[in-house]
């Protein structure tokens, strides 16, 4: 029998999209949750039917699950096969469960696009003025037991022929801008180079200011430092 939450003045709920940020999403959740002694619940928007998700989005829907679980939440909710705008739907959500505070991961939105759309954090302002809105960034810091990096710094990825060049320079070439985690004891630029496309966080090797491919390295993010923000 599920323990009954002492502060029902309070309620969070984590919005998980996927890539490795989302089980430090619900992590942080959950340990907010935990301090105030409220109800948690996790939800995840997807445009496209449960259905006809492929392998690795449904892979992330069973872990956290399984998360949701292991953390006591009171509801994991899945909102699939939806054609509006994601701010309507958690705004919807929001209200349905009385929530007061709100997690979300640093949005795949660009600044342009942020200038010309309006990003989803303005959109909630505007539809659930009242509730509390906690923006987890990308995390500076890489764990891993096998090797080990140094804090993360700014970095880009500009286009070259079949592969991509790592700079620490804003240009208007610029294809991708994320965070660059070099390995110790090299004197090359060696290392992860972390970003964001399609609204997934992806993770991939630069060897010698080199990126051969998108391809994601699958490593953990510390989620234990403060000092994880753009």
């Amino acid at each position: 029998m599920k323990k009954m939450k002492e502060r029902m003045d309070e309620s969070i709920l984590v919005c998980v999209y996927y890539g490795p940020n989302g089980e430090r999403l619900i992590q942080r959740g959950c340990k907010i949750a935990n301090m105030l002694d409220c109800p948690l619940y996790i939800l995840t928007v997807d445009p496209k039917p449960f259905d006809d998700l492929d392998a690795e989005k449904s892979n992330y829907i069973a872990r956290w699950k399984q998360l949701a679980s292991q953390y006591s939440a009171d509801a994991f909710i899945i909102k699939d096969n939806e054609q509006r705008p994601i701010s309507k739907v958690i705004a919807e959500v929001a209200r349905e469960k009385n929530i007061t505070q709100i997690i979300l991961g640093q949005t795949a939105q660009s600044r342009w696009e942020q200038i010309a759309k309006g990003s989803i954090i303005n959109s909630l302002l505007r539809e659930i003025p009242f509730v509390d809105l906690h923006i987890i960034s990308v995390a500076r810091y890489l764990k891993n037991p096998d090797r080990h990096f140094e804090k993360g710094v700014r970095a880009y990825l500009v286009k070259e022929h079949d592969h991509y060049q790592l700079i620490f320079k804003h240009t208007k070439a610029i294809e991708y801008e994320g965070i660059f985690f070099k390995e110790f004891g090299t004197d090359f630029n060696n290392g992860i180079f972390k970003f964001m496309k399609d609204k997934e966080t992806l993770q991939v090797r630069v060897k010698e200011n080199i990126v051969q491919d998108l391809t994601n390295v699958d490593m953990d993010t510390d989620s234990t430092s403060d000092e994880d923000y753009l």
